[in-house]
């Protein structure tokens, strides 16, 4: 019976709407193939068959939940702030920017499930640093890809109902505009990889990571995932989102000359044999923080849902020691608690 469960679980979370999209007569990108498909740029689609995944999920425990301390805040001098630049920790791939006034967040994920269904699929154990009704005011949203830890409806849906006179831009790798149509969300600007567009003051550039993307078994790849770099005169910010680790790295440092801070993930990393080309472990987070010359980096993407292997509690532990291995300091690529909200005073030069 458990293992009917499993099964069924499995294809309720992979269950969504499939695009049907042209075929390309011609391509002009090396990312973009023939049949309207997208790559990674060092390795060929990450396209996994469908036993893989039996093999991984179907004698499978799920780790035990850790009970990590939620921070203390106060959403009235976030909806307030408009001169400490600050950076709080929502949990899993959801942060909130503050520089200068403007409000950024990062693949919102402020509910219950990361799944297409209410009923099934992977809940949180953390619950979000703050609701969605204490955040403040939001400019500017940026997705990595489509996937449900990152890509939430109801979440989008909620802030958007929020802020309807005056919505956040959103910014989407390419053919992810669609969605937000098919929601009537039409504030949303979509990128392919080096593309830049201009925002207020901020640059917003759409970078290559090494991942994928699905919402449903019939859909992989059909939408573009991407990394974002969020360039401010006094500041540099670069989000991760969702990697496995590549050359892609040595390329943004060649074309950005280093970051002042980044986001970078650490947790859901295991099996490796399962999840090393979409998704780096501590020590690969650490050389991506080396290979981008980031003054310093937040680990994210950890300690809020269980959605592989590892002990909950591990990343960080892994994190530590990659970075006394490497004799980084830990406040130059830190850790957060939920909720928590941190002064970026120490980033201004």
């Amino acid at each position: 019976m458990k293992k009917i469960s499993n099964l069924l679980l499995i294809v309720g979370l992979l269950y969504g709407c499939s695009l049907n999209l042209p075929l390309y007569s011609k391509t002009f990108k090396s990312h973009h193939l023939t049949d309207g498909t997208f790559k990674n740029n060092y390795l060929d689609s990450i396209d996994k068959p469908f036993s893989e995944l039996l093999k991984w999920r179907w004698n499978r425990v799920n780790p035990e939940p850790v009970a990590f301390t939620l921070a203390e805040n106060d959403p009235s001098f976030l909806k307030k702030n408009l001169t400490e630049p600050t950076l709080t920790w929502i949990g899993h791939s959801t942060v909130l920017l503050q520089f200068e006034g403007f409000n950024i967040l990062t693949d919102p994920h402020m509910t219950q499930r990361a799944s297409p269904v209410s009923f099934a699929g992977p809940k949180r154990f953390m619950k979000p640093g703050i609701s969605i009704e204490e955040l403040p005011h939001i400019d500017l949203i940026v997705i990595s890809h489509n996937h449900y830890d990152h890509l939430d409806r109801l979440t989008i849906e909620k802030i958007y109902q929020k802020q309807k006179d005056q919505p956040p831009k959103i910014y989407v790798p390419l053919r992810q505009k669609r969605w937000f149509n098919a929601l009537d969300i039409t504030n949303v600007v979509e990128m392919d990889w080096w593309e830049e567009q201009e925002f207020e003051v901020w640059k917003i550039h759409a970078v290559p990571v090494q991942h994928w993307s699905s919402r449903s078994p019939w859909d992989r790849n059909e939408v573009l995932w991407a990394g974002w770099v969020l360039e401010h005169p006094k500041f540099k910010f670069f989000f991760a989102g969702d990697t496995g680790y590549s050359k892609d790295f040595i390329d943004l440092a060649r074309k950005f000359n280093g970051f002042d801070l980044s986001a970078i993930p650490i947790g859901a990393y295991a099996p490796r044999w399962f999840m090393k080309q979409s998704h780096i472990n501590p020590e690969e987070a650490v050389r991506i923080h080396q290979d981008i010359n980031s003054r310093y980096s937040v680990a994210i993407h950890w300690g809020t849902f269980i959605l592989t292997d590892e002990p909950v509690d591990e990343p960080p532990k892994k994190l530590k020691t990659a970075l006394a291995k490497n004799n980084i300091p830990n406040e130059n690529f830190f850790l957060m608690q939920h909720g928590e909200t941190r002064s970026l005073k120490f980033l201004l030069r």
